[in-house]
């Protein structure tokens, strides 16, 4: 998690790139597949669940997946949907965080039904929204009522945790 942490740092402070942001994730995956087996049956010990997915109609995830191996080497438990995920799948896996990702202009608008449905079924003030994506910005997360915008991967782990008061 500490590691994770301060390759997400130094990648905020343009030390490294994408390239090694990748690198970094790759080796926390291989890291936790031999870890977890070993740590079944021990006390949970994430700080928060997060459900995150590409839009409807959005087959991208490069970013969305860099930003779930953040979450989950920053010790978040991470439900990733895929790709191409409906309102109705993210409504299903709502647990606490919602984060969703668009690289396109033309699937970013489903980002609001995607909140609409959320409060239709009850969920909206049970979980907190998260958008990013190349084409979404902080004006356009607020105009459909996601509670953050964040434009990459350590940015989305820290406001995270602010979200759910975990720093």
């Amino acid at each position: 998690i500490k590691a994770m942490e301060a390759i997400g740092a130094r990648f905020e402070s343009g030390q490294v790139f994408v390239p090694n942001l990748l690198m970094s994730a790759r080796a926390m995956r291989g890291a936790l597949d031999i870890l977890k087996p070993l740590m079944q049956g021990q006390v949970n010990s994430y700080i928060g669940r997060i459900v995150i997915g590409t839009v409807k109609g959005d087959l991208h995830d490069i970013g969305k997946n860099l930003v779930a191996s953040m979450f989950e080497g920053c010790g978040f438990e991470v439900i990733n949907l895929g790709v191409d995920v409906s309102s109705d799948k993210f409504i299903s896996a709502a647990l606490e965080n919602i984060c969703m990702s668009a690289l396109l202009t033309t699937t970013m608008n489903y980002m609001k039904e995607v909140i609409d449905a959320l409060e239709t079924s009850g969920l909206r003030g049970k979980v907190k929204v998260m958008v990013g994506g190349a084409p979404v910005s902080d004006a356009f997360a607020k105009s459909i009522g996601a509670d953050a915008y964040t434009s990459n991967a350590n940015a989305a782990v820290i406001m995270a945790k602010k979200l759910i008061n975990a720093c």
